[in-house]
């Protein structure tokens, strides 16, 4: 009798262990496929669509085998690019684009993302002593202490003629301090998925800590370009307009873009419009170039040129860079 339970247990324990490795998947994972797990989607958050949970980075361009390599176009003197065609959530080209480095004024990309969704256009702004920055060879706009701008207004500064001053008048208000400010721009990066950079100010001049990737800017300045206010202000050519001392004197502000594609200094190549852009210059970081254009059919691209030696070289790769578009 014992025997014949024992073998029944051997029986038994054998085809639980033979169904176990030979038993097919009935649902294998598929993004297509609904899941009846995703039922929670209410309370948990999961996006959905027609009973799909959506990819991560369904939206976002990633490179895939039709991304062209380093030896495609000449960037010899740029140490990170990148290139994505945003409709089409595709990386054309990209070289090194997970380096980090030192972005110079790139980094005002960020600034303004952050001051645009914290502020109005209206709201005065009063600079401190802060806004007295002497590194040697700074951009300024002339601001003083008690001076007063408007949010709109410092944003024109630093986005077109990339005044140092205005990003920490920008900052202190947005922020509190300028830490403050630079914690809400790694807040904000990494909720963009930008999680290969790291910012401590507001400018990008020289800092320890302070750098970005390629990639990472493409995904900072994507969504800087789906606010209208910062398009229009990247592709702005002249600026002028007034502001006030701490007397309540006015005081008269004139700039214009560093961009030499909007300058008419240089030239895009056919069917590729130039929207508008960043560029920033350090003895650190090089030069630096983020640009928004735009095909023959309207559709928008994002370019990055990171770490270039000069800045004839700079324009001259990315003219390369844009004749992939298309």
């Amino acid at each position: 009798m014992k025997k014949r339970i024992i073998s029944a247990l051997l029986m038994t324990t054998a085809l639980l262990l033979s169904g176990c490795g030979a038993k097919q998947v009935q649902d294998p994972y598929s993004l297509d496929s609904f899941n009846s797990a995703f039922s929670m989607k209410e309370s948990g958050g999961v996006k959905m669509t027609g009973g799909r949970a959506e990819a991560f980075a369904a939206d976002l361009c990633v490179r895939d085998d039709t991304t062209l390599d380093s030896a495609a176009v000449d960037t010899a003197q740029s140490t990170s690019v990148i290139l994505c065609d945003v409709n089409g959530n595709r990386v054309i080209y990209a070289k090194d684009e997970n380096l980090q480095l030192p972005p110079a004024s790139l980094t005002k990309v960020m600034t303004a993302l952050v001051a645009l969704e914290n502020s109005q256009p209206d709201e005065v702004l009063t600079a401190s002593e802060n806004v007295r920055i002497t590194e040697s060879g700074a951009t300024l706009c002339g601001l003083e202490p008690g001076d007063t701008m408007t949010m709109d207004q410092a944003l024109h500064a630093l986005l077109i003629q990339s005044a140092n001053d205005a990003a920490v008048l920008i900052a202190e208000h947005v922020g509190g301090s300028v830490e403050g400010f630079a914690e809400m721009m790694n807040q904000k990066a990494h909720s963009l998925g930008a999680t290969g950079c790291n910012f401590v100010n507001p400018h990008g001049l020289t800092a320890d800590g302070h750098y970005v990737t390629a990639y990472d800017m493409y995904l900072i300045f994507a969504e800087a370009i789906k606010n209208d206010t910062f398009t229009q202000i990247i592709h702005t050519e002249q600026y002028d307009t007034v502001y006030h001392n701490a007397a309540g004197e006015t005081k008269r502000y004139e700039t214009s873009t560093t961009n030499q594609y909007l300058k008419g200094e240089q030239q895009a190549p056919e069917g590729v419009t130039v929207i508008g852009g960043k560029t920033g210059t350090t003895n650190a970081a090089g030069n630096c170039l983020v640009l928004m254009t735009q095909d023959a059919a309207g559709n928008p691209y994002v370019s990055v040129i990171l770490g270039c030696s000069e800045r004839q070289f700079l324009y001259q790769e990315m003219s390369a860079l844009l004749g992939k578009i298309g």
